[in-house]
């Protein structure tokens, strides 16, 4: 019997679909989007053209970058920093005061990353998020006060501040702490530089506010440990979010330009309870958890039981 194939798909074909695919993602996907040579934009996504205040009538495709830039001396300054962190093999993350096609001003993080590392002047891919609530909001001074530069996560002082409340309350609902701290995390530092760890310390940070409730409350303690306090949570539960927790930080890989790094963590798990009787004994508790962890030989969790600590 004679066998039947599928036709194949002539390479030109081929591209063709491909290019339609983009065209259509570039058209229908959230996101902000273009991609950028010799300082020109070359294929814009719909979004991005809405942010810049653009539409049916004008387009960014075909224009200058100089556009959406409020002087030269900030398109010029903005260049030179893409090309030096190109150079350097990472990508250009930061904030930037952008114009709209009306005249009007906004705030955006950029994301641009070169499309071949191997010819970093090339073409490269340029996301923008407008971000000038969020910047409007880190300045005010109460803000300041409460949240970790970093990370914008709150900082160990508006932590123990909530965890006041719970100590002090006594309230029926179980509570527990959940205290992180990244393996060897030096060693990342050492290897890949200061500026790829505070990226990944970034990262991680959006990665924990993943894996708890939006009711929960994620903090930076200092360095490289994280701190997270569960409302109306008892111990038993507590275990299971912290041991998923420690399987998503062993999954996670930070991808940043031609960087790439991979870490464990170890946890302390302890609920609140009557011989913790104040917030500096607690945080100590689940301290003691999670070095117990790292004695251990790391990428566990430990829970705190009175003077001892419990196997997860």
């Amino acid at each position: 019997m004679q066998s039947q194939t599928e036709p194949s798909t002539p390479a030109g074909g081929a591209e063709e679909n491909t290019l339609q695919r983009m065209h259509a993602l570039l058209e229908r996907a959230p996101l902000a989007v273009a991609f950028v040579r010799d300082q020109r934009f070359e294929v814009v996504s719909e979004e991005m053209n809405h942010l810049f205040g653009h539409g049916d009538l004008t387009d960014l495709a075909s224009q200058s970058t100089r556009v959406v830039h409020v002087s030269d001396g900030a398109h010029t300054a903005v260049q030179e920093r893409l090309k030096a962190a190109f150079a350097k093999g990472r990508p250009l993350d930061e904030e930037v005061e952008y114009v709209r096609g009306d005249g009007g001003r906004f705030w955006g993080r950029l994301k641009a990353t070169p499309l071949q590392w191997n010819t970093p002047s090339g073409e490269a891919m340029w996301i923008v998020e407008d971000v000038t609530a969020a910047r409007q909001l880190r300045l005010q001074p109460t803000w300041a006060g409460k949240h970790d530069p970093l990370t914008e996560l709150d900082n160990r002082a508006e932590f123990e501040r909530r965890l006041a409340e719970h100590v002090n309350s006594r309230r029926h609902e179980p509570v527990s702490v959940l205290w992180l701290d990244v393996d060897k995390f030096r060693d990342v530092v050492n290897a890949s530089g200061a500026e790829v760890a505070e990226h990944f310390l970034y990262h991680l940070s959006q990665l924990l506010i993943t894996k708890v409730r939006a009711s929960d409350i994620v903090a930076r303690l200092e360095n490289d440990c994280f701190a997270m306090l569960l409302p109306d949570c008892d111990q038993h539960y507590a275990q299971i979010i912290a041991e998923k927790i420690r399987a998503s930080v062993a999954g996670f890989r930070l991808r940043w330009g031609l960087h790439r790094t991979r870490v464990k963590a170890c946890l302390g798990v302890v609920q609140l309870h009557a011989s913790l009787e104040n917030v500096d004994a607690v945080m100590g508790a689940a301290a003691q958890a999670c070095a117990e962890a790292k004695a251990a030989g790391g990428d566990t969790v430990r829970v705190f039981v009175s003077t001892t600590v419990m196997d997860v």
